[in-house]
């Protein structure tokens, strides 16, 4: 539970911190397409923090394996989907662009888990 919290907690930083960077550091560096691109990867890892924050609070009332592992998945979801993201919008390396999908089938993953663990124990 608590390491959920201090996960959100890094990472609710490295958004902002991200955020800034990409529409302060990177405007006149970057095309508009790979500016829009690193701002999709800010926009899914702050939606995850929420998830993330989401799932430590249900684990204060529920004792569910699925949420704990629903937590992990939306961890993998951040690294893999937004930091290929930023990867490819700051290399054009296509390569990371092409794992993205997997970030993406985390976070399915993880609300999956957490709406399962959610119907059945509450």
């Amino acid at each position: 539970m608590k390491v959920f919290l201090l996960l959100a907690a890094i990472n609710g930083f490295l958004a902002v911190a991200l955020g800034a960077f990409g529409a302060h550091g990177l405007e006149n560096r970057l095309s508009e397409k790979m500016l829009n691109t690193w701002e999709k990867a800010v926009t899914y890892q702050m939606f995850h923090v929420g998830a993330l924050l989401a799932t430590s609070l249900a684990m204060m009332k529920i004792t569910a394996t699925s949420l704990s592992v629903a937590g992990w998945f939306f961890l993998a979801g951040i690294i893999i989907f937004s930091g290929s993201l930023y990867l490819y919008s700051t290399t054009n390396v296509k390569t990371f662009a092409m794992i993205t999908p997997i970030g993406g089938f985390c976070f399915l993953i993880g609300w999956v888990l957490f709406g399962y663990a959610i119907v059945k124990f509450l």
